[in-house]
């Protein structure tokens, strides 16, 4: 596990974190940890997938408007790269 430093954290932060961390019943580092994924795995960001998803059911696509790109697709076996 990849490990983190703070440095210039100031008291009233650090004092307001350990109060935060004794409320939940944590260590200050696991309140810490705890805050930080919270706030990079937020279930409110948008993903691309669903934002294309999204765009796609906006636009009225449906499965058979991708039909097409089946008939044009080359079915050509790739050739090996040659490192001559």
């Amino acid at each position: 596990m990849a490990m983190l430093t703070v440095r210039n954290l100031p008291d009233e932060v650090h004092r307001a974190l350990r109060v935060r961390a004794a409320q939940h019943g944590r260590s200050t580092e696991a309140e810490v940890r705890e805050i930080l994924s919270v706030a990079v795995k937020s279930e409110s960001r948008v993903r691309l997938g669903d934002a294309l998803a999204a765009l796609g059911r906006n636009m009225g696509l449906a499965n058979e408007d991708f039909d097409v790109f089946e008939s044009v697709k080359d079915n050509t076996p790739a050739e090996p790269l040659r490192l001559e």
